[in-house]
């Protein structure tokens, strides 16, 4: 029996219901382990679903749920931090590895964000993300240390920018 793989990747707007799917990801130790710098309690369901709430409703928030072949594997967004464009992304540990986030950054940063110069962050272990930001066009403009509740200790990370 043959059997096609579209690998059809879309972003759309985040609903509501997406939510507890995202909750359930971020749960993930190694996941959050790498990201580093995350909620000081990701079991914390209240305080999570309050804050997404609030990020649903900023203007200045671009938020997007990514879909492989109708399924959701992750988000994708970009926020101001210090009125600078930020971009992060969060794909489920059962994705890694696909070039998932390469698509859906690189699809992001094309359709949805077209703000340049936008920055990025990762913690400067994070092979995999830096990966991503690179083959999307980011390069490394300085490093900074700062507290990552899921390794309970400081974390050397860089900053990024697409120009």
């Amino acid at each position: 029996m043959d059997i096609t793989v579209t690998n059809s990747l879309q972003l759309r707007d985040v609903r509501e219901t997406d939510l507890s799917l995202f909750f359930g990801h971020q749960l993930d130790r190694e996941a959050n382990y790498m990201a580093a710098f995350t909620a000081q309690d990701p079991t914390d369901r209240d305080a999570i679903f309050s804050r997404w709430k609030k990020v649903l409703t900023d203007p200045t928030v671009i938020f997007k749920t990514i879909l492989l072949d109708d399924q959701i594997v992750g988000s994708v967004l970009s926020y101001e931090e210090e009125a600078l464009p930020q971009v992060s992304y969060w794909i489920g540990k059962e994705h890694w590895g696909q070039g998932i986030a390469t698509r859906a950054l690189t699809e992001f940063l094309m359709q949805c964000n077209l703000a340049r110069p936008i920055y990025a962050r990762a913690v400067k272990d994070n092979h995999r993300s830096l990966r991503v930001l690179k083959k999307c066009g980011f390069i490394i403009t300085g490093e900074h240390q700062d507290f990552a509740h899921p390794r309970g200790t400081e974390a050397d990370e860089y900053t990024l920018i697409l120009n």
